[in-house]
């Protein structure tokens, strides 16, 4: 009777053990499947994103022989300024078509050509130095918080500004792969705030940001750093190969 007993504890505490691993191999699965959902929806975007741009820019193509007749019969007419208007309205229809931002890095691509469109909509001038990285130790979800968190903040605190300016660089540096985002400011925000606390009465919500960037560096045994130098507000995440 004793060793049916230990022999059914036994049997028991196997069908857990294989349990406990069929749930943790599920719990792989899905977070791998939802990976996979997270770039497929990526590309396209993408892809929906260069055939945006490539219609815009076909339609300028298109119209550009009647922009330059235009100008040509106004040069004709001696009147210089109304040249000088009409091909001020084309630089400015042009200035609003960007060219789209190209990684080998479907989720950084996307992230960076979204990020930064919705900041040229502000009129936040704009200065993007990528190289062609992976980071690929970190969780898609991981990675997407926090380059989006970072450029978020920058947006945000450039709307504030009359003179909006929003640096990005993304680079490999030593034994790191680094993103920094830099916004101009007039005035210090860290003599008025160094905890960076958020100054909205929303704060549960939009207080994340600063904690959530610095814990999902820290998540990867990172460093962070933020600091303010030649007018700008500075935030640096660095991320170990």
């Amino acid at each position: 009777m004793i060793g049916r007993k230990n022999q059914s504890n036994a049997d028991y505490e196997e069908l857990s053990r294989k349990y406990d691993e069929l749930f943790a191999k599920c719990e792989e699965l899905e977070f791998e499947l939802s990976e996979m959902r997270v770039n497929t929806d990526n590309i396209e975007k993408q892809e929906e994103e260069i055939r945006s741009l490539h219609e815009s820019m076909r339609s300028i193509k298109h119209d550009m022989k009647n922009h330059l007749m235009v100008t040509l019969s106004y040069l004709n007419d001696g009147d210089s300024e109304a040249a000088k208007t009409y091909i001020s309205g084309i630089l400015n229809k042009l200035n609003k078509i960007h060219s789209y931002i190209e990684t080998g890095n479907s989720l950084l691509n996307h992230i960076l050509n979204e990020k930064l469109a919705e900041a040229r909509q502000h009129g936040i001038d704009i200065k993007a130095e990528v190289e062609n990285l992976a980071f690929d130790k970190m969780e898609s979800m991981d990675f997407s918080a926090l380059l989006s968190n970072m450029l978020d903040n920058a947006i945000e605190a450039c709307m504030k500004e009359e003179t909006p300016q929003l640096g990005v660089r993304i680079s490999k540096q030593r034994a790191y792969e680094t993103i920094v985002v830099k916004n101009k400011i007039s005035g210090s925000v860290l003599d008025s705030n160094p905890e960076l606390v958020t100054s909205k009465s929303d704060s549960v919500e939009h207080g994340r940001g600063i904690p959530q960037i610095k814990g999902i560096v820290e998540k990867y045994s990172g460093i962070c750093d933020f600091y303010e130098e030649d007018g700008f507000f500075t935030v640096c995440a660095f991320i170990p190969l």
